[in-house]
């Protein structure tokens, strides 16, 4: 059965190669994943990864959110995918066509995750982007369509907020990948927030996620081993 620990990815949302590692020592052997991201990966390159792989068992999650033409993903996609991660992201975007090429670049080496909706977009951000009134009024309604696509176009998941979760996972199947990000445990305050569709660890893995990137709260917190100690202990008393 999967620990607690595997089901936390920390965002290594720094701008520093030296913060980044810094928290990559701190809590090696407490998260299951480290989440490298634009910020970082801009600053650091491959190394950062390197550095992950090189000082735990902890896997990577390289979240860059490709999304341009078909061929451009594809090659960015196959140098990704000898970088050693596990998981890396690609917007579902406008087209199939994009999250196929995302695919066939993969080879295989690193499971591809659509980005569907991001947790900080409403849907009153869908509407003034010219979305229909079917997505604008349910954003639901547009994850679980952008949801279908990645599936069929063969990527191993979805990243979503612990609300849709239920619903992919009744709709499209439990095997299905659900990475959830906008997690915020109960005794969390992180004041000003840009993210919408949010959920506790325990509302998250209820509803079946399979991975929770959680950043805010553990790294504001004045003890951030403290905080994924106590998070862990609220996904084990529920899974």
């Amino acid at each position: 059965m999967k620990q607690p620990k595997e089901y936390i990815i920390f965002p290594l949302d720094v701008p520093s190669e030296k913060e980044a590692k810094q928290y990559v020592e701190l809590l090696s052997g407490h998260v299951g994943t480290f989440k490298v991201g634009l910020e970082l990966f801009i600053q650091t390159g491959p190394e950062i990864i390197k550095f992950i792989k090189a000082s735990g068992s902890a896997n990577v999650f390289l979240d860059l959110k490709l999304h341009d033409i078909p061929e451009t993903v594809s090659r960015a996609m196959e140098r990704i995918s000898d970088l050693g991660v596990k998981f890396a992201t690609v917007h579902c975007g406008e087209n199939k066509e994009m999250l196929d090429a995302a695919v066939s670049g993969s080879r295989g080496k690193v499971g591809v995750l659509g980005v569907t909706v991001l947790t900080s977009v409403s849907g009153q951000d869908l509407h003034a982007a010219g979305f229909q009134e079917e997505y604008s009024s349910r954003v639901s309604k547009l994850v679980m369509k952008r949801a279908a696509m990645a599936k069929a176009s063969g990527c191993v998941g979805v990243v979503c907020s612990g609300v849709e979760v239920k619903m992919i996972k009744e709709g499209i199947g439990k095997d299905f990948i659900a990475v959830t990000p906008g997690i915020r445990p109960r005794w969390d305050s992180v004041g000003t927030d840009d993210q919408h569709r949010v959920t506790t660890p325990a509302q998250a893995i209820k509803n079946g996620s399979d991975f929770l990137v959680i950043g805010r709260p553990i790294r504001n917190s004045k003890d951030p081993k403290a905080a994924v100690i106590r998070i862990a202990e609220e996904i084990e008393a529920v899974r």
